[in-house]
């Protein structure tokens, strides 16, 4: 086995389907197939279980793909150490990032970061929360930004707090909120599990829910045209000055929504990572 193999396992891990790996891998379905028959010839033992809409893996393939992840991980740490014995920060950073934060505030982000450092290369994923948590936890990426930390047990530095607001168009009544049309988007379950919870705490009443898009952005230009009200986090109302804002309160205290740089503190091993955490502190302060 050598890292394509690896790379091969982990993908087809993660996709659970051999179609859509080889599309990932950049190789065809027929050479992907006769590849992964190859190993299992090599090391004696069935590693893939097919079915009508995919594979799963066996307890042999659920071994390997484990030991592919090590492996890999290691190769990253031996290039990233090579990379760097001449003093200079270079090598790859892995990013997983909440799509909110990548779409308003990570441009700005790392175009400081490449300047400082312009021999890092920036392999960034975009997704909610919960998938970035994910990513971390299967080394996808070194380093997550995430809109809440949900269970993260591993190290995480609080990067800002900003308020969720009630936004419309046009000056509304809060009181008369259950009779007026609600416009919802796709989001990370806890910031709705924080919504419904004020909306429990104000009304008995259920919300007039009669518009729901995928994105936020689709969400704010809805209120902007006045066809409804939303609940939107502050850092995407930059420029929004025609809209009503109304603050919103919880057990006494304001809505507010974290952003949190989380990671693994074996992680800090690598250059490239210490040198991201170390230029975000030095942001913030």
């Amino acid at each position: 086995m050598d890292e394509k193999d690896w790379l091969i396992l982990q993908t087809v891990y993660k996709e659970r389907n051999i179609t859509k790996a080889a599309e990932q891998l950049y190789i065809s379905q027929p050479s992907l197939t006769y590849r992964i028959q190859q190993l299992e010839q090599e090391l004696g033992v069935k590693i893939l279980s097919r079915r009508k809409r995919g594979v799963d893996f066996t307890q042999e393939g659920e071994y390997l793909v484990q030991y592919a992840n090590s492996m890999l991980q290691q190769m990253n740490e031996m290039k990233d150490y090579l990379a760097n014995l001449d003093g200079k920060i270079k090598g790859t950073l892995r990013l997983g990032v909440s799509q909110t934060y990548a779409r308003y505030k990570l441009p700005t982000i790392l175009a400081k970061f490449i300047t400082e450092y312009p021999e890092v290369e920036i392999k960034l994923k975009s997704g909610f929360s919960y998938e970035v948590i994910q990513m971390i936890n299967k080394e996808e990426a070194n380093i997550g930004i995430v809109r809440d930390a949900y269970d993260w047990k591993g190290s995480k530095i609080l990067l800002n707090k900003e308020k969720i607001y009630l936004v419309s168009k046009d000056k509304i009544d809060i009181d008369q909120l259950p009779n007026l049309t609600r416009i919802d988007y796709n989001t990370d379950l806890s910031l709705k599990n924080t919504i419904d919870a004020w909306w429990k705490e104000s009304f008995d009443h259920p919300p007039k829910n009669t518009m729901e898009v995928d994105l936020i952005d689709t969400c704010r230009e809805m209120v902007l045209n006045g066809l409804g009200y939303s609940f939107l986090p502050e850092i995407c109302l930059k420029g929004c000055n025609n809209l009503y804002t109304y603050e919103l309160y919880l057990h006494n205290e304001n809505l507010v929504r974290n952003t949190w740089l989380i990671f693994h503190k074996q992680s800090l091993d690598l250059s490239v990572v210490k040198a991201f955490v170390e230029f975000i502190e030095k942001e913030k302060a």
